[in-house]
């Protein structure tokens, strides 16, 4: 087996890649800590530099023989405060801060945002909050055309380009502003693997992005990030449109109340897994790395409960981006999931297929019965033949004990399968017949010690396999 993985983790690290992180020599480190998806964060950094990223990947890759799935990350409508005088403002609660549409440096209280229809948005006693819900401030009156008044509820220092929260307000930007299209196209010209969305807030919204990938003639799939209260509203179509999940826990603390976000964790990812949807938990798991190199206890215990919950993928951001500890952040995430695996009880969900008449239903039958095999076998391996992954995210969503492989002769899913739990994915043409597809797919198991003698494993494939049609046949044999 040419495909090496360094770490045989279940569950994926997805982490930002920064001026702290995007130097091959670090990138190759990074790989053989466990590090199976590259965040490429767009709200940040030039197209030039993200180009010089995304190919320092791919050659480390090259290099080490293995898959890293490229996440283009959109900043979507994030609304921010401009420039600010002398580098800071001080808010003191109960005095009034006009906040103005345009360009301009704020000082004398007043600050600007590039958020055009603000004035038109907000009425009178929204809330508005400023850098991560640090500050808070209502509304007390708009004249609708680019000038708000507002009372400082809570005050603090107000740093230059912090991002601005309406959690109250219907805001009317679209989802995919200016300057994201212009990030999506190039991120689509390099063929990236992932895109994700923010501040998703209906489903509309990803068919919307979907179908400017699909003009583009590119294979990316979506990644709806949850991060507004809209989005929870309209979870379940939400969950339809989409390929996977993140859920964003910064922004979704700020913009609803901040101790309804764990349960809602919880919630979105048992969601994501009965869906077939890969979910990623993200922000702020390993935060105090930025600056030391080690984790708190209290983040030890976040990253393991995302695990326990059953999260395909656990996210660094600034750890990795521009903290000090870039490498001790994924070592100590990478641990941390594997006695979690090791040790702990990942809950799994049952999902018998759906109705007869679905169009998916024999391969969904097919997933859920080898699922349900290989907890009786106690086998060792389910082996898929797929070309688009589908049948290898089914398995894996049901989170079975037995290592997951996804053999298959499609080269754009090998990166994609990166950021879906427990799935290694292997480039494999030789589809002769499907006795000697399952015999030969054996013995390079064996010889890469992925199975040993007297091992289960169960094979899903089409039958016949040389028309890579739905996934029809289940076979269980021993090594």
């Amino acid at each position: 087996m040419t495909h090496k993985n360094f770490v045989s983790k279940s569950t994926k690290i997805v982490a930002t890649l920064g001026p702290a992180s995007s130097n091959a020599e670090t990138l190759e480190t990074l790989i053989r800590e466990g590090l199976n998806v590259a965040r490429i964060n767009f709200s940040h950094g030039s197209h030039e530099v993200h180009g010089q990223t995304i190919e320092t990947v791919r050659r480390v890759d090259v290099s080490l023989g293995t898959y890293t799935a490229i996440l283009a990350d959109l900043q979507g409508p994030k609304l921010r405060v401009g420039d600010i005088d002398g580098g800071e403002m001080p808010l003191v609660a109960g005095e009034n801060l006009v906040v103005r549409v345009g360009e301009g440096v704020g000082k004398d209280g007043v600050v600007y945002t590039d958020y055009v229809s603000f004035a038109k948005d907000v009425t009178p006693g929204e809330r508005v909050l400023m850098d991560d819900g640090k500050l808070c401030l209502r509304v007390l009156s708009t004249n609708g055309i680019d000038a708000v008044e507002c009372e400082v509820i809570h005050g603090g220092p107000l740093r230059p380009r912090k991002g601005l929260n309406l959690p109250e307000t219907k805001v009317s930007l679209p989802c995919i502003t200016d300057k994201d299209a212009a990030d999506l196209a190039f991120a689509l010209s390099k063929d990236v693997d992932w895109i994700g969305l923010s501040f998703v807030r209906q489903a509309s919204d990803i068919l919307e992005l979907k179908a400017q990938i699909a003009a583009a003639g590119k294979h990316a799939k979506v990644v709806a990030k949850i991060e507004k209260p809209e989005a929870i509203e309209d979870l379940e179509a939400i969950l339809e449109a989409t390929d996977a999940v993140m859920v964003a826990r910064g922004d979704l603390g700020v913009e609803m109340p901040m101790q309804q976000v764990p349960l809602l964790q919880k919630e979105i990812v048992r969601k994501c897994m009965e869906k077939g949807r890969p979910v990623i938990v993200a922000t702020q798991m390993l935060e105090s790395m930025i600056e030391s190199p080690t984790p708190t206890r209290a983040e030890v215990n976040d990253v393991a409960n995302a695990v326990l919950d059953g999260a395909d993928a656990v996210m660094l951001s600034g750890e990795t981006s521009v903290g000090k500890y870039p490498v001790e952040a994924v070592a100590a995430m990478r641990k941390v999931i594997e006695n979690i695996e090791e040790q702990g009880e990942v809950e799994y969900p049952e999902r018998p297929p759906l109705h007869p008449d679905d169009e998916r239903f024999i391969s969904d039958s097919v997933c859920y019965n080898a699922c349900r095999l290989a907890r009786r076998v106690h086998a060792a391996a389910i082996v898929t033949m797929t070309f688009s992954g589908y049948t290898a995210i089914q398995v894996s969503s049901m989170r079975p004990k037995a290592k997951i492989f996804m053999f298959t002769a499609n080269q754009r899913v090998l990166c994609q399968m990166s950021l879906v739990w427990g799935v290694y994915a292997v480039p494999y043409n030789k589809m002769v017949s499907t006795d000697h597809t399952i015999s030969d797919i054996k013995s390079m198991l064996k010889q890469g010690g992925r199975v040993q003698d007297g091992d289960f494993v169960i094979h899903l494939a089409s039958m016949p396999i040389a028309d890579a049609g739905m996934t029809n046949m289940l076979k269980l044999s021993r090594v």
